[in-house]
């Protein structure tokens, strides 16, 4: 496992408001002091900005750069143990651009109340800096011993994803002869910020695998890929690239996804991510906590709820959708409609705009979505719709990578558009008007991190997927299958590797030709 890595997010709303008071007319530094609440992943420790504490009547003095007292601390320390936060000591650097720098006097001041914060806290201090030129923010996390660990970026989770790169810890990739016509749609700068995103997609289906291949092929160098699930003869009308030899060989959705990611990724040094777990167990919730962007493309109510609560409790915006097929009950297609949108602070819930049942949740949790003679007599609606047609499926995949590149790349500045749904029988893209509901117990957990709601626990279907995969590993013909089919993938990557190599010694000499005449 990686070194543990360190990140801070915040609302749109925290942004504009730390921007208000940081940034003043006058062209001064000026300071704040934040809560924050930890979200703790696997590989990832991100600290959630919650509650502006502004100082008080002499608690601070303006003077070219900004100073405060000591009084000021201890009282926005009380504040954040009364919350059972942590806390940020923020400030303005007015001229300055990009990731910044600590002076000395800067790091002086941050390290001489690290450990009475930490003390006093039961949670580390950080550190944050806003750039006047650009509102670049940069962080460090500080130990009670006086040393600040970088963070590799921080998110601002608005109308737009806006993320700030720490270049040393996360540096933007080169761009690749591959990926230009990509980059002559939004351009360079654009393309490394999109490129450093670690982006997760939840569910390998007929539009999560399509989700992970265009994602790789747009140049993103880190990709999670979560699914316990196996490929059955039933997947292979949509699972475009799965065969019926990963039906024989009992392959998982994972590894079928990774063969495919892999080959159409065009980043030069592509990371595939493999998590053979549901997002409903605590390993998944943990895993997803490390990435900067999910993709929802599970059916299960018990999954969306998962995903539903970390949009506002971890400040990880989840992009979601799916496809409902109406047919006749004696055959034919009646309508089919599909539906996405970005889940995050300031957007209406899943719960609230219509697209997760809580009430369903319980019964998904504990198998009875699976049993027929529950359904039966209870409602026979509640059994999730898995009507899904592959021409109509990569519609719905074009309507998830809209929202994320609306999201992303804010054509125009606009980001993410709302709401949206296609009916097929009428022709009509519609924008809906949805609203979160009063007292919203997913949207008013908003950046309480690991204090979330716990809605994870074990999973019987995911253990079942996992040990029905470990049997079939087992029997002979599996076994003789796989390790043929392992030796054509390891050649065909040699191959692969053969062709990159070629095409970079192609590249560099036609870059030394152009430079020889002069062009």
């Amino acid at each position: 496992m990686s070194e543990v890595s360190a990140s801070v997010a915040m609302t749109g709303e925290t942004d504009r408001a730390l921007r208000t008071h940081l940034l003043r007319a006058d062209g001064q530094e000026d300071v704040c002091l934040v809560t924050y609440r930890r979200s703790q992943g696997s590989r990832r420790c991100s600290a959630l900005l919650r509650e502006m504490v502004m100082p008080g009547p002499g608690e601070r003095s303006v003077h070219g750069n900004a100073s405060f007292t000591g009084e000021y601390v201890m009282r926005a320390v009380d504040v954040a143990r009364s919350a059972e936060c942590g806390l940020a000591l923020v400030h303005s650097h007015p001229g300055g651009s990009g990731w910044q720098r600590m002076s000395q006097p800067d790091a002086d001041a941050e390290r001489s109340y690290a450990y009475l914060v930490a003390q006093l806290t039961g949670l580390p201090m950080i550190g944050l800096t806003l750039a006047g030129r650009d509102a670049h923010w940069s962080a460090r996390h500080w130990s009670s011993d006086g040393v600040a660990s970088w963070a590799e970026n921080v998110r601002v989770i608005g109308s737009s994803l806006r993320t700030s790169w720490n270049d040393d810890i996360r540096p933007a990739p080169r761009a690749e002869p591959s990926q230009m016509r990509t980059i002559s749609g939004w351009g360079e700068g654009m393309q490394k910020d999109v490129a450093r995103l670690r982006v997760l997609v939840v569910g390998l289906g007929s539009v999560g695998l399509e989700v992970a291949l265009r994602l790789a092929a747009t140049g993103v160098e880190t990709i999670g890929l979560m699914d316990f699930d196996t490929v059955e003869t039933k997947n292979l009308d949509r699972l475009i690239g799965a065969s019926a030899v990963d039906v024989w060989l009992g392959r998982s959705k994972l590894d079928v996804a990774r063969r495919l990611v892999t080959d159409a990724a065009t980043a030069s040094a592509p990371r595939i991510e493999l998590h053979d777990v549901s997002i409903c167990e605590p390993a998944g919730l943990a895993a997803a906590l490390d990435y900067d962007l999910i993709f929802s493309c599970v059916d299960r109510p018990w999954a969306r709820a998962v995903l539903n609560t970390v949009a506002y409790s971890d400040l990880i915006p989840v992009i979601d959708g799916g496809i409902h097929i109406d047919a006749f009950p004696d055959g034919g297609m009646r309508s089919a409609t599909w539906r996405s949108h970005v889940v995050r602070p300031g957007r209406p819930c899943l719960s609230c705009n219509g697209q997760l049942d809580p009430s369903s949740v319980a019964l998904d949790r504990e198998g009875l979505l699976d049993d027929p003679a529950y359904i039966a007599a209870a409602d026979p609606t509640l059994e999730p719709a898995r009507q899904n047609v592959a021409a109509l499926s990569v519609s719905v995949v074009a309507s998830l990578l809209s929202q994320f590149v609306s999201f992303v790349v804010a054509p125009g500045g606009e980001g993410d558009p709302g709401p949206l749904q296609y009916v097929l029988s009428t022709h009509s893209l519609e924008v809906l008007d949805r609203h979160s509901r009063d007292h919203c117990a997913f949207e008013q957990g908003e950046a309480v991190g690991d204090k979330r709601l716990m809605v994870v626990g074990r999973h019987r279907e995911a253990e079942d997927a996992r040990a029905y995969q470990r049997w079939s590993a087992r029997r002979p013909e599996v076994r003789l299958g796989r390790a043929l089919d392992h030796g054509a993938l390891v050649v065909r990557a040699a191959l692969v590797r053969l062709a990159r190599a070629r095409e970079v010694k192609r590249d560099s000499e036609e870059d030394l030709a152009r430079a020889g005449a002069g062009l």
